[in-house]
């Protein structure tokens, strides 16, 4: 899959069938629509192209409007949309800043100056609720009227439901906000994961528990940084760890901003995914995992984070974490998480 910052690029299709949205999440409902953009595409002998946005536009139009609680909780990061916008098997995607340029354009300069001039669109599948151009003035039988008259196909894509629910990014963050992680596998066709590069910390953990009978390395975790993000969920879950061994590891992890440290330690208050291995990999010794890229699946929520008034109380609660984790995969729940498998096309359709 290529991927494009903008469609001002050498590298771009002159032609495509293209799809458009945010596609936080990359949820079933997403998946359906790309199995379908696929089908689409080969038909007609074009590559697949998804033009999604970086910032989210809310994203934008909240730090306009100085009102960051208007900014969506992010599902993925831009990262995890990317990885699974190819597993779905789409040829490349552009990612277009959302700035005050592109909020600006009238509809028709959209479909004129991007869809048209730009990727050289010959299908556009849209969802049954998109809109486009400024002030959300451009719709559906706007977009279609001008396929019509300039010469590329349109079509739309009616709601996707699971268990006679709407699956949309509103009702992922929703699922993710309440700690009801089976509700959004069943959402997302796979468990909620996050990726990226492990990076240092203070290194507490290593001190934290080390004191316990057998143990000489603390509540060691990986930690994964993330710049100006509002995760859709937050809390303590028993996780699986991938991209350490051969095969994933058990784990305990807190994603959140740490209340019970200091706002201006090395993480400054950002939010922050700590994962505690329950078993290290011995070959991975002290320092082994620092620059790897790993995916943590959250699988079930322990709690919401705590705040605990010394590091003798954050130590206990951390043990009692690691010891519910410890029972959670020992019950066998984590075995049906492992049988979830991405849909096949013939699912989605």
């Amino acid at each position: 899959m290529q991927i494009f910052r903008g469609f001002r690029h050498p590298g771009v299709a002159p032609a495509c069938a293209l799809t458009i949205g945010n596609f936080d999440g990359v949820h079933r409902g997403h998946q359906a629509m790309l199995a379908l953009l696929q089908t689409e595409a080969k038909h007609r002998g074009l590559p697949s192209c998804v033009m999604t946005f970086e910032p989210h536009p809310r994203d934008y139009f909240a730090g306009v409007l100085r009102r960051p609680e208007l900014a969506p909780a992010r599902i993925a990061t831009l990262r995890d949309k990317l990885s699974e916008l190819q597993a779905c098997g789409v040829d490349q995607v552009v990612v277009l800043p959302f700035d005050a340029r592109l909020a600006g354009q009238s509809p028709q300069q959209f479909i004129d100056q991007v869809l048209v001039q730009g990727l050289g669109a010959r299908y556009v599948l849209v969802g049954d609720d998109f809109r486009f151009g400024a002030k959300r003035a451009g719709d559906y039988a706007m977009l279609d009227a001008a396929g019509q008259a300039q010469g590329f196909d349109v079509a739309r894509m009616n709601a996707y439901e699971v268990r006679g629910l709407r699956v949309s990014s509103t009702a992922v963050r929703e699922a993710l906000a309440e700690g009801r992680m089976d509700d959004a596998q069943a959402l997302l066709g796979r468990p909620y994961a996050i990726s990226g590069h492990v990076v240092h910390g203070r290194k507490l953990g290593r001190a934290l528990g080390a004191s316990e009978p057998g143990r000489d390395d603390g509540f060691r975790t990986l930690n994964l940084r993330f710049s100006h993000w509002k995760p859709a969920a937050s809390g303590i879950f028993a996780v699986r760890v991938h991209g350490l061994a051969g095969h994933w590891l058990p784990g305990v992890a807190n994603l959140g901003v740490r209340p019970s440290l200091d706002a201006n330690d090395v993480n400054g208050g950002r939010v922050l995914l700590e994962t505690h291995c329950l078993d290290w990999p011995a070959e991975l010794g002290a320092e082994g995992a620092y620059g790897k890229l790993v995916r943590v699946e959250l699988l079930h929520k322990l709690h919401e984070e705590l705040r605990y008034t010394s590091l003798e109380a954050l130590t206990a609660g951390i043990a009692r974490d690691r010891d519910d984790a410890r029972a959670f995969f020992a019950s066998g729940a984590a075995d049906s998480h492992a049988q979830t498998r991405r849909q096949t096309t013939r699912d989605r359709i």
